[in-house]
């Protein structure tokens, strides 16, 4: 058994060796550089788009972080706004109530000055009252005979026990 060599050198390899080398001049004048350069671009495209979409990811996130402000400080503003119309209320809600305890007292004098009057009035009408009382037990008193000193009691303590009943509580 005879052994082959794997490669032999003759005419049809270095033919062989021509035709690749050709090939591959003609396939990297026209192919190769084609392919390289879509490749490029395509590399660069995708460069490109990675480089926009982390641009967009920033951006976003800056305007999330500003939402993020705008919202902590509109829920502020909404707190002071809250507290400040908290305190408007309480101001009037005082307000209304120191009114409301004027007027009381107002109307509490007033009442005051009209018990005051009636007491006044009432006084007056008793005295006249007491002075026409005191003016028939004269008259009774002279009507009688003025020597009979016991009767002279009597009537006198009449008019004075008619003094404590309901002819006084006007």
């Amino acid at each position: 058994m005879e052994f082959a060599p794997l490669i032999s050198f003759n005419w049809t390899l270095l033919m062989q060796l021509v035709t690749v080398f050709v090939l591959y001049i003609i396939l990297r004048k026209f192919f190769f550089e084609k392919v390289h350069d879509f490749v490029q671009k395509r590399e660069s495209t995708v460069k490109e788009a990675f480089d926009s979409a982390e641009a967009t990811n920033r951006k976003a996130d800056e305007k999330l972080e500003a939402y993020s402000k705008k919202i902590a400080q509109i829920e502020s503003e909404g707190r002071e706004i809250i507290r400040g119309s908290k305190v408007k209320a309480d101001e009037q809600a005082k307000e209304i109530i120191d009114e409301a305890n004027a007027k009381a007292n107002e109307i509490m004098m007033r009442a005051e000055k009209e018990i005051k009057r009636q007491k006044e009035k009432a006084l007056i009408e008793m005295k006249e009252e007491v002075g026409m009382l005191a003016v028939m037990a004269a008259e009774k008193i002279m009507e009688k005979d003025l020597e009979k000193t016991g009767e002279q009691k009597q009537i006198v303590d009449k008019i004075i026990e008619g003094a404590g009943t309901s002819e006084w509580q006007n």
